[in-house]
């Protein structure tokens, strides 16, 4: 069963460690893996992108099957899902997963909006793949758990609310009363319905970010 999130130490030697077991680190780095493909640079870098090809391809390896049931590729999508509303879409049919990370500078000057995206979404996409990476690297160390430096700590974080923001773009959840809509289709829902591992799954990652949160800001107010 998996612990929360634990500050230990003091000044520099100050770590964050988790209990996670094999499946679990597996399923959460394998959802990471998936939103990693889906926001590195493309075309990609000289030296295959933030961490190398070859590197990267390194670190995943031996994870088993990406995400354990669990998919954020927009092709893999119930047919029934809500459809994406119009405001959520900035450049025809972009993935709307991509406009949650990679949101548009202006909404309302299409010119505008291109522009901005022209100037900062390599740089944007490159810092994502990086600490997507780094989190990657931390669920796949050896151990019984996860143990995080402060720079992981942050890289945990944010890679975190990336798959958390995607995961709830593939399940419909743009909005707080769309987590009701959810359950109550739900309530219903053959046990085989994949929406309801994909819910679970959502609700992990929401308790285990928050918990990192929570021992991150109890180091803050002890300085």
């Amino acid at each position: 069963m998996a612990r929360a999130f634990a500050r230990k130490g003091r000044g520099p030697d100050i770590v964050y460690t988790a209990k996670l077991d094999a499946v679990e680190r597996a399923v959460v780095a394998g959802l990471m893996e998936q939103v990693h493909e889906l926001v590195r640079p493309e075309p990609a870098t000289a030296g295959g992108g933030p961490e190398g090809d070859d590197e990267f391809d390194a670190i995943v390896s031996g994870l088993g099957g990406l995400g354990m049931g669990v998919s954020v590729a927009a092709e893999d999508q119930l047919p029934d899902a809500t459809p994406v509303p119009e405001d959520a879409r900035s450049f025809g049919d972009r993935d709307p997963a991509l406009e949650r990370l990679l949101p548009s500078g202006n909404r309302t000057d299409d010119q505008a909006a291109s522009e901005f995206r022209r100037l900062t979404e390599q740089g944007l996409r490159q810092r994502k793949a990086a600490h997507l990476a780094s989190a990657i690297r931390a669920l796949r160390a050896p151990g019984p758990g996860v143990q995080l430096d402060q720079a992981q700590a942050v890289d945990m974080m944010v890679a975190l609310t990336d798959v958390r923001l995607v995961l709830g773009e593939r399940l419909g959840l743009r909005a707080d009363e769309d987590v009701d809509r959810l359950e109550s289709l739900l309530a219903d829902a053959d046990e085989d319905d994949p929406r309801l591992h994909a819910v679970s799954v959502y609700d992990f990652l929401t308790w285990l970010q928050e918990t990192l949160i929570q021992a991150m800001q109890k180091g803050e107010s002890q300085r």
